[in-house]
């Protein structure tokens, strides 16, 4: 009886396969079926209980005479322009001073990221004593110097600077990634730069800000889509104020983010016909940004292999 020839190319196909099929069933079940029923039921008007009963565009006709809808929108814009481009800057120079060669420069680094794993709760919990317009620390600070004092969270026109505040106290992830980035530039470019008499600030925006811009497109994406996901803080903020009025948008819903408008429609009011709605308009949103942040970056964007 003749043997069958061994196929190595064929063995390592089928175990590629083998380790394969567990993300697949994973990626369909939990990834893909929510997507396509969220995208259905946009279409429905569906409160979980009784049968989803097809409404067309509807959902969507209802956004755009919305209040709550573009007050999120607004919101959420506002935490992304002013935040996320705080956090890539503040992430930038921590990144850039936590890579000289001073003393203890891993316990600095250690400090910086610490942040970084105290879960989204407990520091929103902290930050709202922090930020006590009465009792706080931050204020009694500024109140030692004479300074203004805002009422932080208590108030419409300082709540989404508090709550970015926050997230600016928690950027060890992206510090991290822009630690490596820094880390990872040749010397030689410097040095080249020393012999032609060039400055610290020179060399910054000759050598490293252009060597650190595919970081950054990735940081500017995943910092958009962050962002628009923004729910822990306001939640627990509005949840845990009088003056939220159970909506969970905290005060004159300035704290009604994108995320925190569809827990509300969804798992407050049970219209999650109308929050799979906003949850597909956010899909589709976060995915034209996308593109176009990957088109433009073209332009900007320098790899070290070209």
């Amino acid at each position: 009886m003749k043997k069958k020839n061994f196929n190595p190319q064929k063995s390592q196909i089928r175990l590629a396969i083998v380790f394969l099929i567990p993300w697949v069933i994973g990626f369909l079940v939990f990834n893909l079926y929510p997507i396509v029923s969220t995208v259905y039921y946009s279409f429905t008007k569906y409160n979980l209980v009784t049968k989803a009963k097809w409404i067309g565009f509807s959902n969507f006709h209802r956004m755009l005479s919305d209040d709550v809808f573009w007050k999120s929108v607004y919101n959420s814009f506002y935490f992304v322009i002013i935040g996320v481009s705080l956090q890539i800057a503040l992430s930038v120079l921590s990144a850039v001073l936590l890579n000289m060669n001073i003393k203890g420069k891993s316990f600095f680094r250690t400090i910086y990221y610490l942040p970084a794993i105290v879960p989204p709760v407990a520091s929103s919990l902290v930050w709202m004593w922090l930020l006590n317009p009465q009792y706080g620390l931050v204020n009694s600070f500024l109140r030692f110097f004479n300074l203004p004092q805002p009422l932080w969270l208590s108030s419409a026109e300082w709540s989404k600077p508090a709550i970015i505040l926050m997230a600016l106290w928690a950027i060890g992830n992206t510090m991290v990634v822009y630690l490596a980035a820094v880390g990872d530039i040749p010397k030689d470019y410097y040095e080249a730069m020393d012999i032609d008499g060039a400055g610290p600030w020179t060399k910054f925006w000759k050598i490293t800000w252009p060597m650190l811009s595919n970081v950054t497109l990735f940081q500017v994406i995943n910092g958009i889509i962050v962002g628009f996901n923004t729910f822990t803080q306001s939640f627990i903020v509005a949840a845990s104020s009088q003056k939220g009025n159970g909506s969970l948008g905290g005060v004159q819903n300035s704290l009604m983010f994108y995320a925190v408008n569809i827990y509300n429609e969804g798992f407050r009011y049970l219209n999650f016909g109308y929050a799979s709605a906003l949850s597909t308009v956010m899909l589709i949103g976060m995915i034209i940004v996308t593109a176009l942040i990957f088109k433009s970056s073209k332009k900007w964007v320098y790899y070290g292999g070209k």
